[in-house]
């Protein structure tokens, strides 16, 4: 039994989703840890240590509680359902960027079928998500949100939904703009092989996250609309 789920996007098995699982030692398929790749100068264990626990993903619905009465096996068939209904989407490709304090790779070009999608799946799964404690709210609320996110973290149980929310799988933790600009230099000979041209999300993944924090993939859904 897990303590929280969400929806996540995940490489399918192949060299992105292995690069992924290496770089921040967690393979979330596989519920294993991985040994990181080493890389003079970075202490990568260091640098990936908060999102680790993750696994190499994009977050579509953000980490939950189930309502009391909701079950798993409910959530896993309206997932089904839905992702019956969905077409998959097609980027242009990944790049890597230092954004908002961290490196990650973030889609390039037109990205309005994947926010699409996004929404869909925040709206369509929200009731199984159980409100959020008030330590979680006042947690949140340390992050300097503004009015429109704050409304939608009491809304939808996280703050950068829809026009706040930006696909990202997240590579580093907090970084200054020289570490952070420094650590995309080191990686982008490690990524330039791996990364799909164009870069296509045909499946969504149920996640659990176990008593000890570490996330991992219960389901990929094909997306077959």
């Amino acid at each position: 039994m897990f303590e929280r789920y969400a929806v996540f996007y995940t490489p399918p098995a192949g060299d992105l989703a292995r690069f992924g699982a290496a770089w921040l030692g967690w393979d979330s398929a596989k519920g294993e840890a991985m040994a990181h790749p080493e890389i003079d100068g970075v202490d990568v264990s260091q640098i990936t240590k908060t999102p680790s626990k993750y696994g190499f993903h994009g977050t579509l619905k953000a980490p939950f509680h189930l309502i009391e009465g909701a079950t798993v096996e409910e959530l896993s068939a309206e997932i089904e359902r839905i992702s019956r209904g969905q077409e998959p989407v097609v980027l242009d490709r990944l790049a890597l960027r230092y954004d908002n304090g961290f490196v990650a790779l973030r889609p390039e070009g037109n990205v309005a079928s994947l926010r699409a999608l996004a929404g869909d799946i925040v709206r369509a799964f929200d009731r199984f998500r159980a409100p959020l404690a008030e330590a979680d709210i006042a947690r949140r609320r340390q992050s300097n949100l503004t009015k429109r996110q704050d409304q939608q973290m009491l809304d939808w149980g996280y703050p950068y939904v829809f026009e706040d929310f930006h696909f990202h799988l997240t590579l580093s933790g907090s970084l200054g703009a020289i570490e952070g600009k420094a650590l995309i230099n080191a990686l982008a000979p490690l990524v330039a092989p791996v990364l799909p041209e164009p870069m296509v999300i045909d499946a969504i993944t149920l996640v659990g996250q176990d008593h000890e924090g570490m996330f991992h993939q219960i389901h990929r859904y094909a997306l077959t609309g």
